[in-house]
């Protein structure tokens, strides 16, 4: 009898695990401030503030840590962290010292996505040698941030690998239309509920807007099962973002 998908081989009980890519973990919460907050003093708000912005910007030395404002753009959200690491671990130890924190108290967290990074398999055929810089997120710091999770139909995976393909390299063509937006695909599969979370960068919001648009009469749209909610994000320093909601 095999050993079975889940057991380790004894070379792997010693030690030496087959080589894998390297990859990151990323992570995308988004708070949402109590109104009870606001009530507190001035004195007693920049107190928890600061104590939020100091664990905040101590985890900014281990991840990749990045701050956007939601305020008056989503109802139920008033600010995202976006952090990527290279161990869930080290996402835990954060999150752990926000919620640690006086301000935590007055905190909840309508969402959260977490996802890994993948070289992506459609890029081989347009080009080979690509560097599909996927594997790493790099941001660009650009003025906004658009983000929402992603699922395809069953039906999608059942259909030939060349079938996709196509579909995809008249997505990879479309997109190349739109040269103010950077788009990172990160990979949810058994990690969390979605299988994709994509994020795209612009300082232009009409030229995603007029992107999304053209994306819909892709012929790859029917296989879309889920694309929602949609996060529309301005890139602040935590120091902005404890003002605008109220500190």
């Amino acid at each position: 009898m095999g050993a079975g998908p889940f057991l380790r081989t004894e070379t792997q009980r010693q030690g030496t695990a087959p080589t894998a890519e390297a990859r990151q973990v990323v992570s995308f919460c988004f708070y949402r401030v109590d109104p009870a907050w606001r009530r507190l003093s001035a004195a007693e708000k920049r107190k928890q503030g600061g104590e939020l912005l100091g664990a905040v910007n101590a985890f900014s030395k281990k991840l990749m840590v990045l701050t956007y404002s939601l305020v008056g753009l989503k109802a139920d959200v008033d600010f995202l962290i976006w952090r990527v690491g290279t161990r869930l671990e080290e996402l835990q130890e954060m999150s752990g010292a926000v919620r640690q924190t006086t301000m935590a108290g007055y905190l909840t967290m309508p969402y959260s996505y977490l996802s890994m990074t993948k070289r992506s398999m459609y890029v081989d055929k347009l080009d080979p040698d690509h560097p599909d810089k996927r594997r790493c997120i790099t941001p660009f710091h650009s003025r906004y941030l658009f983000v929402y999770p992603f699922v395809k139909t069953t039906e999608w995976y059942q259909l030939p690998f060349d079938q996709r393909q196509a579909m995809m390299d008249e997505h990879i063509v479309l997109g190349n239309k739109y040269k103010s937006v950077r788009i990172h695909t990160t990979y949810s599969f058994g990690l969390d509920d979605q299988e994709f979370v994509l994020a795209f960068e612009t300082d232009e919001p009409r030229d995603f807007l007029d992107l999304v648009q053209e994306m819909r009469e892709s012929k790859a749209r029917p296989y879309t099962l889920r694309d929602t909610p949609i996060f529309t994000c301005v890139a602040k320093p935590m120091t902005e973002i404890l003002k605008e909601i109220g500190g």
